[in-house]
């Protein structure tokens, strides 16, 4: 069976063309999505979690200060059996020989139980004495008016015998009367009388009120508040200490047990040196239980003392440096060689370690 073959009209190939046309470009479109990349996929439960910032570094807390207590010492010190000046100078902080020409004893060995011994130069203020006293005017308070807007105020009292001045009037005064015929008339008579030629009328006039009286003379009040005890002063306070040997403490300082410093042990003939520049005030053996002592006055406020020594280098009233050779270590007065160091604020024995340089 043979099949004819017909010709397309014109309209029939556009119509197949445009669909060729968008078959290719539906496969042009297809391929592309099968080319492109998926995105990527992020496992969130397997992110690494940040590391924890470190701590800061904890510093170590300062050392703590010396304590700053204020002056306890007496004025005055009562003499017990067994006392002698050396000891009552060290416990108190001073030189014996300021003690001595404070007390006017000629013979410092001559101390009896009972007696009262100055602690302070007599030419010294004794005590505080009250704040001074302070004068202050009183303030003037301007009066005030009760009333509520449109209220005029009151005019202030005249005191009785007041004259005129330049800006205080207290003459001719002011009177009020209801406005009427007459009463024009007899102030325009008055002015008149009282000033010939005038015949004009006068108007009343507002009279200014005067202004406020002076105020009272000031008033002296008197005060009589304390002073605080006075505080040392910060240079008393700054010593540079250190070390006055070389050596292990064996002993170390106990306000319980009563041991006044630290006890340093060492070697016969070895080197104590001064902890801190100061006055010899005492070089001997007259205290009980110190051997031969050296006591070095740093200041108002500290002195140091130097016991067991072996032989003694300075004389009393000798200026010392720091670090200058005083003694040399001995065991007089002890069971063994080493350096008994005391460090004493207002004559109130203080731990040396508090205040000396770390080892």
């Amino acid at each position: 069976m043979l099949l004819s073959v017909s010709t397309f009209s014109p309209g029939t190939c556009r119509v197949l063309q445009l669909r060729r046309i968008a078959s290719v470009v539906l496969l042009l479109s297809l391929a592309a999505c099968a080319s492109r990349q998926p995105a990527p996929v992020e496992e969130r439960s397997s992110r690494p979690t940040p590391s924890a910032a470190a701590p800061a570094p904890v510093q170590a807390p300062p050392a703590p200060k010396p304590a700053t207590e204020p002056d306890w010492r007496p004025k005055t010190y009562v003499v017990k059996r067994g006392d002698t000046l050396y000891a009552i100078a060290l416990d108190h902080g001073l030189d014996y020989r300021d003690l001595a020409a404070w007390n006017n004893l000629g013979n410092i060995n001559l101390i009896r139980p009972g007696q009262v011994i100055r602690l302070a130069d007599p030419a010294e203020p004794a005590g505080v004495g009250p704040a001074a006293v302070q004068t202050a005017p009183l303030k003037s308070v301007a009066p005030v008016v009760a009333g509520g807007p449109g209220v005029a105020p009151s005019a202030p009292v005249v005191p009785a015998g007041t004259r005129n001045t330049e800006n205080y009037k207290t003459q001719p005064k002011a009177i009020k009367e209801v406005y009427s015929e007459q009463a024009l008339r007899d102030i325009q008579r008055g002015v008149a009388a009282s000033t010939p030629g005038a015949g004009a009328a006068v108007a009343p006039s507002a009279v200014a009120p005067p202004p406020p009286p002076e105020p009272a003379p000031p008033v002296v009040v008197a005060r009589a508040d304390p002073k605080p005890a006075p505080e040392p002063a910060d240079g008393d306070e700054k010593v540079d200490w250190s070390w006055p040997a070389r050596g292990r403490v064996v002993t170390e300082f106990s306000e319980a047990a009563s041991l006044k410093g630290i006890d340093i042990a060492g070697t016969s003939g070895q080197p104590v040196a001064a902890s801190a520049g100061g006055k010899v005030v005492y070089a001997g053996a007259g205290l009980r239980g110190y051997g031969k002592l050296i006591i070095v006055k740093h200041n108002g406020t500290y002195l140091s003392a130097y016991a067991h020594n072996k032989e003694i280098v300075v004389k009393e009233g000798q200026q010392v440096a720091k670090g200058q050779k005083i003694a040399e270590m001995g065991n007089t007065d002890a069971d063994q060689v080493k350096l008994h160091f005391e460090i004493r604020r207002h004559g109130k024995p203080v731990d040396p370690l508090r205040y000396l340089p770390p080892a």
